[in-house]
């Protein structure tokens, strides 16, 4: 499912309209990712947790060239499942 199709099924299951529910997912995706950018976790009780991971500097290889190269260490979102998004999957 993409962004549209999300926008177009909460769209039936509630009474307003494609553009309103756009507007909330959109402010929705930037609330989540500014929290992030500020180091703060995002929990939504049931569904899941967003929240960053610090990634350690690492040795790699370049498939191209099969060299090693230097991976630095970096910042990634993550997102843990709820239990009642798990059971649901299930």
């Amino acid at each position: 499912m993409n962004k549209a199709q999300l926008i177009e099924k909460v769209a039936g299951k509630v009474d307003i309209t494609k553009k309103e529910v756009d507007n909330v997912v959109d402010a929705f995706i930037k609330t989540v990712s500014n929290s992030l950018s500020k180091g703060q976790k995002v929990t939504l009780v049931g569904f899941g947790t967003f929240q960053v991971m610090e990634r350690k500097a690492r040795r790699g290889v370049n498939p191209q060239t099969g060299k090693e190269i230097q991976i630095p260490a970096k910042k990634a979102p993550k997102f843990v499942s709820g239990k009642s998004l798990k059971d649901a999957v299930k």
